[in-house]
């Protein structure tokens, strides 16, 4: 299971759409399914009755809040157990589980561990979808690309004056020359890695952070305030990649600003998009197969952390 993308923790979805019917979605090529329980808390199932295979997510949920098999009427709770079997009172239910993967719900985020059995260490989530008392903005876009191109896409400083010439990189184009020189520095830390740009010698102050495998947040620098740009990368199927734009401030709380910080994360990511999906379908290439600048750093910190620890990973098929 999970090939390419196993054994890590990724954020999935929003807590809040998450409601009273099943989820299905798909992570790494794997089908599954989030439903919120009785209780209110959330669950993550492999997709897939134990039974014949029926898609779980075609079922409904229970008044008890246990998701009921389309086909024959299996139940199963959020951890995978097996609830009731309709016309078979002597069924071994202990032997007849779904597949559970460990599910927490962080700030406003559903994360999910992709592998089954328990998770050997916990998520590690940036302060600005975590903390309480922050103002958060989502937009969600489906791209056609595979998702480390995605991800390497969110760590490349060197784009912003093209690509987004018009938004966010467009104090930086104005302060380019002919020779302008930008300097990528590259700190290693315990969830991934830290980046800072600076051009032609100057630092404005923003900063990036990579926490492996799949979120950068951008550090936006406003003195005595918060204010940062997340992007979840998560992979679907290897032609599939959901994007989760995330804002986070600690002013312009108002609910009615959300409308206006929706709009300018959506150009921001429709402006990637089409540059993105331009590289075609495949993974990142191995570093020495495609050409390389000293701009790139950060991108090939990513491509060496991809193909060193990532790229061969799979989960054990649970029987």
């Amino acid at each position: 299971m999970f090939k390419g993308f196993s054994g890590v923790w990724t954020p999935v979805f929003p807590a809040w759409s998450i409601r009273g019917v099943p989820v299905a979605t798909q992570l790494a090529g794997e089908p599954v399914v989030l439903f919120r329980d009785q209780d209110g808390q959330i669950g993550t199932l492999i997709d897939r009755c134990p039974h014949r295979g029926a898609a779980l997510s075609h079922g409904r949920l229970t008044p008890e809040g246990r998701l009921e098999c389309p086909f024959h009427g299996w139940q199963f709770d959020r951890t995978g157990n097996n609830c009731h079997v309709p016309l078979n009172p002597d069924a071994k239910r202990e032997t007849l589980s779904a597949v559970a993967l460990p599910t927490r719900v962080i700030g406003d985020l559903v994360w999910v561990f992709t592998a089954s059995g328990p998770a050997p260490f916990e998520p590690s989530v940036p302060e600005g979808l975590s903390a309480p008392g922050l103002a958060r903005t989502y937009v969600q876009r489906t791209w056609r690309c595979h998702w480390t191109r995605a991800m390497e896409n969110m760590l490349d400083s060197p784009h912003l004056p093209f690509v987004h010439r018009r938004s966010i990189g467009k104090a930086l184009r104005q302060q380019m020359t002919a020779h302008s020189k930008m300097e990528i520095t590259w700190e290693d830390t315990d969830f991934g890695g830290r980046a800072k740009a600076r051009m032609d010698g100057r630092d404005g102050g923003a900063f990036l952070e990579y926490y492996k495998p799949n979120l950068m947040a951008l550090h936006i620098p406003i003195p005595g305030k918060h204010l940062r740009i997340h992007a979840l990368v998560i992979p679907e199927q290897n032609d599939r990649t959901r994007i989760i734009i995330c804002q986070s401030r600690d002013f312009a709380r108002a609910r009615p600003l959300n409308l206006l910080f929706s709009w300018m994360n959506r150009r921001i990511a429709d402006e990637d998009q089409d540059v993105v999906e331009s590289s075609g379908t495949n993974e990142v290439p191995p570093a020495q197969l495609e050409k390389s600048v000293a701009t790139d750093r950060a991108t090939l910190q990513f491509r060496k952390y991809y193909y060193s620890e990532l790229r061969e990973s799979q989960a054990d098929q649970p029987h």
